[in-house]
């Protein structure tokens, strides 16, 4: 078959993914979609293979594959991409499962309120894969900065709500506990880096120990858990909700204020000024509240902190974030001093 491959990545030199030699020949692509792939919960007809692409791969772990296809089904003739979610180790079974809950639940493509998940559409688990109907729009973070933005918002803060109202059962957890577990390990990591911020570290994370004790009786539904601008693609009136891997049982609180820790960053590393996107986390937060409940309010205070704070880890793993690096400490240090639990 004529089809053109591309992998800039030359994925079959990780020895982790060696089995995936077949996800990149046409004709066992071919074969395997048009036997195990599914479009609008109905066997596809007829299907071409056009394209295939490597999109993304991380080391020993996961890879992305994107197949553009030409299927047919009840007479209809669609051209669209399907996006391949691979892992090393084993097929995610549960992200393909919650996905397929959600589209089904009322996250589809024609949901009344705007709100879906991109349709997922098959397995193949020789090759660990999952697929799912790409979709097209602006990812959030290019929007929320723009006249636009407040609007947005208050979308973004509804869709978070319907998520934590569809309560599907989790197959994890995650809380505050947690939460500081991952910040102990990650603020680790930036002392071996940063010797000489030990103390300004210890201190931090002090705090944030103190901070995390003000929680005390956190509410508990199925969260994202990743739930930042780039997971949010806006499509006119419709958002999509991208990227369910970390989907755990958890605080509603953490989507939102996950969320609002990364527009604090975007803005302090985008435009100069950590309060630059203020009153689109203000809409944010007033709008999931009203929805929610007002208990929700400070477990968003709280993780919106911690976040921040693990951002000081996150801005080191991307050369262009580095030199935002102590600037982010800096803002952490500011906003617990303002607070009652940084010590002395």
């Amino acid at each position: 078959m004529s089809i053109p491959i591309t992998d800039p990545f030359n994925i079959l030199a990780d020895p982790a993914f060696a089995f995936l030699a077949a996800a990149l020949d046409p004709q066992q692509v071919q074969s395997k979609f048009q036997a195990q792939v599914f479009y609008n919960s109905r066997r596809i007809q007829y299907l071409q293979l056009q394209a295939i692409r490597v999109v993304r791969h991380k080391l020993n772990r996961r890879c992305l594959i994107e197949y553009d296809v030409i299927v047919e089904q009840s007479g209809r003739i669609r051209s669209m991409t399907w996006i391949g979610k691979v892992r090393a180790k084993r097929l995610n079974q549960a992200s393909y499962r919650l996905q397929k809950i959600l589209w089904d639940y009322s996250f589809h493509r024609d949901s009344p309120d705007g709100i879906s998940v991109p349709e997922p559409v098959g397995q193949i688990p020789e090759w660990h894969m999952w697929l799912q109907c790409k979709v097209s729009g602006v990812p959030a973070t290019t929007l929320l900065p723009k006249h636009e933005g407040l609007e947005l918002s208050q979308r973004i803060a509804a869709a978070a709500h319907k998520l934590h109202q569809a309560w599907i059962l989790p197959h994890r957890c995650h809380g505050i506990k947690e939460e500081l577990t991952i910040l102990h390990d990650r603020l680790a990591r930036v002392t071996q880096q940063h010797p000489q911020w030990q103390t300004r570290l210890e201190r931090i994370l002090t705090a944030c120990e103190r901070l995390a004790c003000t929680i005390s009786s956190p509410l508990f539904c199925g969260i994202h858990r990743d739930f930042y601008p780039d997971q949010v693609l806006v499509n006119g009136s419709r958002l999509y909700l991208l990227d369910f891997d970390l989907f755990a049982g958890g605080d509603p609180g953490l989507d939102i204020g996950n969320f609002n820790g990364h527009l604090i960053e975007q803005g302090l590393r985008l435009l100069g000024d950590p309060n630059a996107l203020a009153a689109q986390q203000t809409r944010l937060t007033e709008e999931f509240v009203q929805l929610s409940g007002e208990e929700t309010r400070h477990s968003i205070d709280v993780y919106t902190t911690l976040i921040l704070v693990r951002h000081i880890y996150l801005s080191m793993q991307f050369p262009d974030r580095r030199p935002f690096t102590e600037m982010i400490l800096e803002h952490c240090e500011q906003r617990f001093s303002q607070s009652i639990v940084m010590p002395a």
